[in-house]
């Protein structure tokens, strides 16, 4: 026993490479931390800073003084920022519910072993990841159906992603057929089957692909500028952008009539581009434990 303690203990015992190499390793996170976060906090500061100090410390990462007048001027009752940042979260939150319900029930269908024409199906949906029809095809069939100026443009044309969908027929796939078996013999239906067994067990993989479908949703912009000729109409990202290449916010951003000083260009694009990040940024950790585990049980077995 004394001699397997001692052997232990020289086991454990770190040699002067493994201190190197921790060192190392935590002087390599601690700069891959901050190459992550800087541009975060560069963004913040920015969007709170005078413009003077801005022309004084170009560098600088906390403001002297704080000026909100940027976030003032988006979150005015009246700016057009507002209209499409609820825009933006209705589009999201009932995209998000669409996308999760069409894809878990073509994927439960395609994961169907004993469904006959679920190969064909399935060639099918990985055709369309490859293949499009091009931009005005798909311009002229969103005015043929009257999705022009609808907002269900936003909802209607992306309402199953092949790649999600993918996931979640894998995952769905790995389950264990006694499972299955043993629900039909007590009498359970395939709607029972799909609610009361299937979704229960794919808690991991639907949280990782909600959270792909939500942030497509919220950055998605192209098809505002597509689509949508009233401005109200537009989604965040897109007003975003066109604050960005736009020298002269007057025809972007609605004020109220007692506004005399509107505030810098740069001040505003940066409350802008921080206001748009931030719901993202606080969904996003309560997501992550089922991300890694989602992605890879759902891509194990196809």
């Amino acid at each position: 026993m004394t001699a397997m303690a001692s052997r232990r203990k020289i086991s454990l015992k770190r040699t002067r490479g493994d201190k190197v190499f921790n060192v190392i390793n935590i002087l390599l996170m601690l700069l891959i931390c901050f190459l992550f976060l800087y541009p975060i906090l560069y963004v913040v500061s920015r969007s709170v800073m005078t413009d003077a100090e801005r022309v004084a410390r170009p560098l600088a990462m906390l403001p002297r003084t704080i000026d909100w007048a940027g976030y003032k001027m988006v979150f005015a009752p009246n700016s057009n920022i507002v209209v499409t940042y609820w825009t933006t979260i209705k589009r999201t939150l009932v995209g998000t519910s669409c996308n999760l319900v069409m894809s878990t029930l073509m994927a439960y269908v395609l994961a169907k072993r004993d469904y006959p024409p679920r190969l064909l199906l399935t060639a099918l949906l990985v055709f369309t990841m490859w293949f499009d029809a091009g931009l005005i095809p798909n311009f002229l069939m969103m005015q043929s159906l009257g999705l022009s100026n609808n907002f269900w443009v936003y909802i209607l044309p992306a309402a199953i992603s092949p790649w999600n969908c993918i996931i979640l027929r894998n995952f769905i796939m790995a389950l264990p057929a006694e499972l299955e078996e043993s629900a039909k013999i007590d009498g359970a239906n395939e709607g029972r089957l799909l609610i009361s067994i299937v979704l229960p067990l794919c808690k991991a993989s639907l949280a990782t692909v909600g959270l792909f479908y939500a942030v497509g949703h919220w950055n998605s912009w192209f098809d505002s500028m597509l689509y949508m000729t009233d401005r109200h109409d537009w989604c965040l990202q897109y007003v975003l952008r066109q604050i960005i290449s736009s020298a002269n916010m007057s025809d972007l951003m609605e004020q109220s009539a007692d506004a005399t000083v509107n505030p810098p260009t740069e001040m505003v694009r940066m409350a802008c581009t921080v206001a748009a990040t931030v719901p993202i940024l606080c969904v996003y950790p309560f997501l992550q434990k089922y991300f890694v585990k989602g992605v890879l049980v759902g891509s194990v077995k196809g």
